[in-house]
C-alpha cells in the first residue's frame, strides 16, 4: 500500500517522490507539488531579520502521522483527487535544506492545485511540529504567524493554537 506520510530525518529526492505517488495510475491528468525550504533569514511581522544558521524540528511520533492523515482525509472530503504523498523532515537542518513536501494527483490541474494550497495551509498551522530556529544571538522558538492562520481560516478551518 502507498504510504501517505512520511516523517523522516533524511532528504527526500522529489523526483523519486512524484514518480512514486503517480506510479502506474493512468488516470492522472495532474500532479501539483510544493517544496519547502529553511529560510536563512527570520521572517519577523514581514519583515526578514535575524540570521537564522540552523533549525532543529521536533515532533510528537505516532501523534504527527495521524494528524497529517486526517488533513488527507479532509482534502478527500473537499477536492477531486486521486493521491497525495506528504514528506516532513525533522532533526537538524541548515538553510536550503529541503523541509517538507506536499504533492496531489487528480485528473485536472485544479483541483491538483486546490488540494496542494489545502494541504499546505493545514500543515503549516495544525501540524504538531516544534521548530527552533538558531540565530547569532541564540536559539528562539518560532511563533504561529497571523498570515499563516489566515491563510486557514479561508479554507473555513477554525485555528487552533493551544
Amino acid at each position: 500500500m502507498f504510504q501517505r506520510v512520511a516523517i523522516q530525518t533524511e532528504d527526500f529526492d522529489v523526483s523519486q517522490e512524484l514518480n512514486a505517488l503517480r506510479a502506474q495510475d493512468l488516470r492522472v491528468g495532474a500532479v501539483c507539488s510544493f517544496v519547502g525550504t529553511v529560510r536563512d533569514t527570520r521572517a519577523l511581522t514581514g519583515i526578514a531579520t535575524d540570521e537564522v544558521q540552523a533549525m532543529a524540528l521536533e515532533h510528537y511520533p505516532g501523534m504527527t502521522e495521524k494528524s497529517i492523515e486526517a488533513m488527507i482525509d479532509e482534502a478527500h472530503k473537499r477536492f477531486d483527487f486521486y493521491a497525495a504523498r506528504v514528506v516532513h523532515r525533522v532533526g537538524h537542518l541548515l538553510p536550503a535544506d529541503q523541509i517538507v513536501f506536499v504533492a496531489v494527483t487528480s485528473a485536472h490541474r485544479g483541483e491538483s492545485f486546490r488540494a496542494c494550497e489545502f494541504l499546505m495551509d493545514y500543515l503549516k498551522t495544525q501540524a504538531p511540529f516544534w521548530k527552533k530556529e538558531q540565530t547569532p544571538q541564540g536559539a528562539q522558538w518560532v511563533d504561529a504567524r497571523v498570515s499563516d492562520d489566515a491563510a486557514l481560516a479561508r479554507w473555513g478551518i477554525e485555528v487552533n493554537n493551544g
